[in-house]
């Protein structure tokens, strides 16, 4: 299979999907009329909402937290010092530009994730790609691919490749033998998960955003200690990335790498986040709202703490020419420059938070996909609940990379079959910005009227966009 599964790889990663979600970015903000910029404080408007009396869904700053969960993991540590030890400094503007893009896709697709979202047999709103492929687009078999590599690797296989971070860090830092590190966690994440998505979102809404601001609290200090250094840093990250300076890789390395982790690493495109999008009750009640929460949720993922990883090392002067540290141990020496011997440890609890978060985030991204296939009920979650607790134990101590690349195809057809639906479904989504715009400036909160859109009869859930929800 690996012959198979690394040519796909070359096809989705090396062709389709860079170029594929850097033109899908552009697209939308093109034809959205850079919404990420106009709307900006829109945002921040939207994620202070309240799920008022409609107890079906999640609060907006709840469907926030959930999906920084899963963006925010090892590639905000460990991948951006992949990318700046493979592009150089350069690679950061790229990850920037990348995250401005992908902002707007990310509008898209959790906007249309909210609009044909679904009650499950609880009551509760389920949604996401394979949902608006299948009553947007009328593709329940494309819906059903989408699913199955949504649960194949968000599901399983990421959460063994989180797990085996964590225990490396750990066994690291303070010689934890990774098996016990596994069963602990297995433990962690049973207690979390056994709760289903209501109470997945209550811990991602205390913990991500602590483990947001004590790191960025952190670079913060670093960046301030070496404020003179600052203006000088960024003025050779913009020279680098347009292969002026020395630069590790020139041009093409800045650029190639700093898309590539970008990408990975706010996700925006991939039709991961629209998963729990669909799951929140917007406020203003219409679909743009929860749009405008996702988008934001790229800006924090990639411009500030992708960015504070970068400047952190950057700033420490431990990446030098000829120096072999990358990954995790960059950014662990990197941080015991400044802090000093607590560097170590500080990453790897870093490390627990931000991937134990992606574990949690991820689940609630199959269990969406798990009810689309109609095995939400209570034996299909018990068994997917299972299987996650066994890829935790199973990547804390394993590492294969067959099991590892076979995920990364079935996330990049997922990927490819999410961004075809959504440039598809795109004149929907440009009705539904104007239509919000046009609301606001008028001095209404927006409120979505389904009688205003037609073309959707039988398609959404009328009875949800009501104003008593």
């Amino acid at each position: 299979m690996d012959p198979i599964i690394n040519f796909l790889n070359e096809i989705f990663w090396g062709y389709v999907l860079i170029y594929g979600l850097l033109a899908v970015g552009l697209f939308f903000t093109i034809r959205l009329g850079f919404v990420q910029l106009v709307h900006f404080p829109e945002m921040f408007r939207a994620v202070m909402g309240s799920n008022r009396n409609d107890r079906s869904g999640i609060t907006p700053f709840q469907a926030l937290c959930t999906s920084l969960a899963s963006r925010v993991g090892t590639g905000n540590l460990a991948g951006v010092a992949v990318a700046l030890y493979l592009g150089g400094p350069g690679a950061l503007f790229w990850m920037w530009v990348v995250a401005f893009l992908g902002m707007a896709t990310a509008y898209a697709e959790s906007t249309l994730a909210q609009l044909y979202k679904i009650r499950n047999e609880a009551g509760d709103y389920r949604g996401g790609p394979a949902f608006y492929i299948a009553r947007g687009l009328g593709a329940p078999w494309a819906g059903g691919i989408f699913s199955v590599c949504l649960i194949l690797a968000f599901g399983l296989v990421f959460n063994a490749v989180q797990a085996n971070s964590i225990a490396d860090a750990f066994q690291g830092a303070f010689g934890f033998d990774k098996l016990w590190g596994g069963v602990g966690l297995a433990a962690l994440t049973a207690a979390v998960i056994f709760g289903g998505i209501r109470q997945i979102a209550r811990v991602a809404e205390w913990i991500v955003p602590f483990m947001a601001v004590i790191y960025l609290a952190v670079a913060l200090y670093v960046v301030i200690t070496n404020f003179a250094e600052v203006p000088g840093m960024l003025g050779m990250i913009v020279q680098n990335a347009f292969g002026f300076g020395a630069a590790t890789g020139g041009i093409a390395g800045a650029l190639l790498n700093g898309v590539k982790r970008g990408l990975f690493s706010n996700e925006a495109g991939m039709g991961s986040a629209p998963n729990i999008a669909a799951v929140a009750t917007p406020d203003p009640h219409h679909p743009s709202a929860q749009g405008f929460v996702q988008s934001l949720g790229v800006f924090i993922d990639t411009i500030l703490i992708c960015t504070a990883t970068g400047l952190m090392i950057l700033l420490s002067g431990v990446m030098v020419p000829g120096s072999e540290l990358t990954g995790t141990p960059l950014t662990q020496a990197a941080m015991s420059v400044h802090i000093g011997g607590a560097g170590h440890p500080f990453i790897a609890i870093a490390i627990l938070f931000f991937a134990f978060t992606s574990i949690i985030g991820n689940y609630s991204y199959a269990e969406n996909a798990l009810t689309f296939l109609r095995l939400g009920n209570r034996p299909g979650l018990i068994a997917l609940r299972l299987g996650v607790i066994a890829m935790v134990i199973w990547g804390a101590y394993e590492s294969v990379a067959t099991v590892f690349n076979a995920a990364d195809a079935s996330m990049g057809l997922m990927a490819t079959v999410n961004l075809i639906a959504i440039v598809l479904l795109s004149g929907t989504v440009v009705k539904l910005t104007k239509d919000y715009a046009a609301q606001r400036k008028a001095g209404r909160d927006p409120v979505f009227h389904a009688a205003d859109y037609p073309e959707l009869n039988g398609r959404i859930d009328k009875t949800i966009w009501t104003r008593d929800n």
